[in-house]
């Protein structure tokens, strides 16, 4: 899960982007935040059932009963766990089609099947929180009038996040995605069954001190599938903002082809002439675009921003953020984003575990000035999805070269989005 600064479903107020210096912040209610932003969500299980059935001709979904998810998980027994996060545990499981009568499927289908773990989901939630004194403020307020709403604030929020799930992985279907097969909504039972990727996370194969590092040809047949999967949601025929892009929602089949997964986040982006969705500030911390932090707004190249990140760690074997790391050096693009343009230094920050001769010198050139401009201070300036997997595309499979030539700096010809 990523690192929160704040535990739990907080609102908080910004100033518009046409406010005056003069104007004072509007604080918003939850119960009007809530009702202005997912308004258009469904509400109880009958919803999410006429949902599933208007998707159903792109990603048929199949609604378990609790009894038949026991079923697959043999009573969710200990050793079926496959990992926990803020929101729940995560089994393995298999179907067959005696399940039920009338089910088809290349049985056993292995699945995995995450489970809202009630109460206690809040713990480790990824929602955080920018300090501000305004913040601070509408804290206090929130605590004084709305502390008796919190619990039921949080599982709104919760199921709001299933059903985005449910929304976009029911109507969008790419190989870089992620399967939805189905889900639960019975009673107070919250269950989500995915497709089951066997090498599970980007996130724990980059940073295991035991696995075998990655190959670079690996990492760069990563970079490609996920730059695809969210090429593909940002030119849908409606754009979807991921919103959540890292390391640990990139998860890996047998062939390490790569998959994004944890649709919670997920928004509809801006359509017609809107430039973006004004939204409340959810992610992870070390992945967030900077324009995003400060003023609410969403767009593809929030995205981008945090894909660049992702870019950067598989470049140097580091994390996002690292407390314990040097000051100087606990932030991954603080550090790294200098040297990036610098072609004798930029191979000083290569993962160290990746000898001199297991990668191509001027694919990782390239690779760090792609990194440098999807990490652009001005949003306008990052490259489009498409233009990140048509640079990655050439670097794939490319053998290990001596370094040539002794400019300072390089360039891989994709500019910036340009609108």
């Amino acid at each position: 899960m990523g690192n929160c600064w704040f535990k739990g479903n907080p609102y908080f107020n910004r100033v518009s982007s046409n406010a005056t210096k003069s104007e004072s912040p509007k604080l918003q209610s939850p119960s009007e935040r809530t009702e202005k932003d997912d308004s258009l969500l469904p509400s109880n299980p009958k919803e999410v059932e006429e949902l599933r059935k208007d998707s159903s001709q792109k990603n048929p979904l199949i609604a378990f009963t609790f009894e038949e998810l026991k079923s697959i998980t043999k009573n969710f027994r200990q050793d079926s766990v496959l990992g926990g996060g803020g929101f729940g545990m995560v089994y393995k499981g298999y179907i067959t089609n005696d399940l039920r009568g009338g089910l088809a499927v290349e049985e056993p289908l292995r699945v995995a099947v995450k489970v809202h773990d009630g109460d206690n989901s809040y713990q480790g939630h990824r929602e955080w929180l920018v300090i501000s004194i305004f913040s601070i403020i509408f804290l206090w307020w929130y605590l004084l009038n709305y502390t008796a709403c919190y619990t039921y604030e949080f599982e709104f929020f919760f199921v709001s996040c299933l059903q985005a799930e449910v929304i976009f992985l029911g109507q969008l279907s790419h190989p870089n995605l992620v399967k939805l097969v189905g889900y639960c909504c019975e009673g107070d039972h919250r269950v989500l069954v995915y497709e089951f990727m066997p090498l599970g996370s980007v996130e724990s194969h980059l940073f295991s001190r035991v696995m075998l590092p990655l190959p670079w040809s690996t990492r760069m047949k990563i970079a490609l599938g996920a730059a695809r999967g969210l090429a593909f949601l940002h030119e849908a025929e409606r754009p979807v903002i991921y919103r959540d892009f890292k390391t640990s929602n990139i998860l890996l089949d047998e062939e390490y082809n790569a998959k994004l997964s944890d649709f919670g986040l997920a928004k509809d982006g801006p359509v017609g002439d809107k430039s973006h969705v004004s939204t409340r500030i959810m992610g992870t911390y070390g992945y967030a675009a900077p324009e995003y932090i400060m003023t609410g707004h969403l767009t593809a190249m929030s995205d981008v921003y945090s894909y660049g990140v992702v870019l950067l760690e598989l470049l140097t074997g580091r994390k996002s953020l690292d407390r314990s790391r040097p000051v100087r050096e606990q932030t991954l693009t603080d550090w790294a984003f200098p040297l990036l343009t610098h072609r004798k230094k930029v191979l000083g920050i290569v993962d160290p575990r990746l000898a001199a001769d297991d990668y191509p010198v001027k694919a990782v050139h390239k690779t760090a000035m792609l990194a440098y401009h999807c990490l652009s201070k001005n949003p306008k300036a990052r490259p489009l999805m498409r233009d990140i997997v048509a640079t990655l595309e050439p670097l794939q499979q490319q053998k290990p070269v001596e370094l040539v030539g002794e400019d300072s700096t390089t360039n891989t010809g994709v500019g910036g989005a340009g609108g």
